[in-house]
C-alpha cells in the first residue's frame, strides 16, 4: 500500500494536531512517512468497536501499516502491583510495541490513528492473519507506538 500524503508542505489539521500534542509537525511527519515507506512494515486494518452498542459490528477504520517494534518491557521503576494493573490476566508474553500508521492521506476523511480499544488484524509475511488489541498508545516524533497485546485464539 501507498501512502498519499504530499511531500510539500505539512497539511494544517495536521499542523493544528501535532502543536496540540507538543509535536514538531515535520519531524512526526518524516517519522509518519518512514513507517509507512518501511520494507518491514506489515499491511493491516484496524477496527473500533462502536461504544453506544456493544453488539454490533466493529466499524472498518481503513488500512494502515504497523511496524513491530518489540516486546513490551514494563518500565524497570515499576513495582508488582503496577505491573499487575497494567498486565491485567492478560500473559505479558503477549504484548508487544508497534507503530501504527493510517496510510490514507492526513487532509482526507479517511485518516485515523490508532485508539485504545481498537482491534488490529495484521498480515503478516507468511500470509497468515494475526489479531491484535490496542492496549496502550502514546505519540511523539518518532511516531504513534501502540502496546498490542496478540490474540491467541485460532481464528477458524
Amino acid at each position: 500500500m501507498k501512502q498519499a500524503d504530499e511531500a510539500g508542505p505539512v497539511e494544517p489539521r495536521w499542523v493544528h494536531r501535532c502543536a496540540a500534542a507538543g509535536l514538531d509537525p515535520q519531524r512526526r511527519m518524516a517519522a509518519r512517512r518512514a513507517i509507512l515507506e518501511d520494507p518491514q512494515a506489515l499491511d493491516c486494518t484496524l477496527y473500533r468497536a462502536d461504544e453506544e452498542d456493544a453488539d454490533a459490528e466493529e466499524e472498518d477504520l481503513g488500512d494502515a501499516r504497523i511496524r513491530f517494534a518489540g516486546a513490551f518491557r514494563a518500565p524497570a521503576a515499576w513495582g508488582a502491583a503496577a505491573c499487575a494493573e497494567y498486565f491485567g490476566d492478560d500473559d505479558p508474553g503477549l504484548f508487544s510495541c508497534a507503530y501504527i500508521e493510517c496510510v490514507a492521506a492526513v487532509s482526507t476523511a479517511a485518516f485515523f490513528t490508532a485508539e485504545v480499544g481498537d482491534y488490529v488484524a495484521v498480515m503478516t509475511a507468511a500470509g497468515q492473519v494475526e489479531m491484535f488489541f490496542v492496549h496502550d498508545c502514546s505519540e511523539d516524533e518518532a511516531g504513534r507506538l501502540c502496546v498490542l497485546i496478540r490474540d491467541d485464539e485460532p481464528l477458524f
